[in-house]
């Protein structure tokens, strides 16, 4: 074979091999490729003795919060397989079944608490995990809720729109070329002069916030073992938000501040000034144009008032809830009795 062939069938190989890394590459996803490289276990093949269910991380849920799940299955010979994701094993999720109360899960094992604390309040959350393919198997786990996070509202006005960008200026042309030759010198023209850069755009103002109406009630505590809560409804524009605070570690922040100036655009560049020809003698180069000025930034919105309702039983906590009215008034507190909000 000539080397021009041997070549060429050296080249062809290669071509081959890295379609065939660039195809495996991008099954890569396929969970049967998975499992073939060792990255995934077939559970169908897999014997199993028991499963076992956890939350990733902590041992509850707050309204409005996310939380993965680990599955763990143990082999007969004591070894032990977790799920992927949260877990990093070799168990794939869509070899397990997972229902839910209370709470939702998606197909990658995480599960979700709703924003509103009235879906929540006095119950408690519940996952069973089961292997479609080793009936019997099953894992079941309570998902406790908890109301001592830091909550927040917020309801501040909106952003003003950013100042647009200055144009830049046009260089100028160079000179036209005199003549150097000392029998027949000629000058060389002038550069022409760059144009002045465009000014930025100011910003836009920021929004105003609305008024915003707060009312804040105590709920008892249920049990020996349980903290009071407060109730809190946070209401603007038609719109309400409800929150359970845990006092005991828990907070809420409502914002109705100012809505922050848009930023001023930036100054367009001033042109340079044209070369000056060569010649005898060399022409001037033309004078560079001014740069823009920058515009200026936008005004901040008005904060909105926030009057807060809190009845007397819940005024020993109410240092816990935190009021931001940024470029607005003082918020109006006002002691009154607040029955309970649900």
């Amino acid at each position: 074979m000539s080397n021009f062939g041997s070549r060429a069938s050296t080249r062809n190989a290669h071509i081959a091999r890295c379609v065939s890394i660039g195809l495996l590459l991008i099954c890569a996803g396929c969970a049967s490729v998975k499992v073939k490289l060792g990255w995934k276990v077939n559970l169908a093949q897999t014997p199993v003795t028991s499963i076992e269910a956890k939350l990733a991380k902590g041992a509850g849920i707050a309204p409005g919060q996310k939380a993965p799940l680990i599955a763990t299955v143990t082999e007969p010979d004591g070894k032990v397989l977790d799920t992927e994701g949260a877990g990093h094993g070799k168990v794939m999720w869509k070899d397990l079944q997972v229902t839910a109360t209370v709470v939702t899960v998606n197909n990658k094992g995480v599960i979700s608490l709703s924003k509103d604390p009235r879906v929540s309040d006095g119950k408690t959350g519940h996952v069973t995990i089961t292997v479609p393919s080793h009936p019997g198997m099953r894992a079941d786990l309570d998902v406790p809720f908890r109301y001592d996070i830091a909550f927040s509202a917020n309801f501040s006005g909106a952003r003003g729109m950013d100042g647009s960008n200055g144009m830049d200026g046009m260089n100028g042309a160079p000179g036209s070329m005199g003549s150097t030759d000392p029998n027949n010198p000629s000058p060389g023209g002038n550069g022409g002069n760059g144009t002045n850069g465009s000014d930025g755009g100011d910003g836009g103002p920021g929004g105003n916030a609305p008024p915003v109406q707060v009312r804040v009630a105590l709920q008892p505590a249920l049990s020996a073992a349980d903290h009071p809560l407060l109730q809190v409804s946070v209401a603007a524009l038609g719109k309400q938000k409800l929150y359970l605070v845990d006092p005991q570690g828990g907070s809420l922040t409502v914002h109705a501040d100012g809505g922050q100036g848009g930023s001023g655009g930036h100054g367009g560049r001033g042109g340079q000034g044209g070369s000056g020809g060569s010649g005898t003698p060399s022409g001037s180069s033309g004078s560079s144009g001014m740069d823009g000025r920058n515009g200026f930034d936008g005004a901040a919105g008005r904060g909105g008032l926030i009057t807060v309702t809190y009845d007397p039983k819940a005024s020993q906590y109410i240092s816990v809830i935190h009021f931001s009215s940024a470029n607005g008034p003082r918020p109006v507190m006002q002691e009154q009795e607040v029955a309970k909000l649900w």
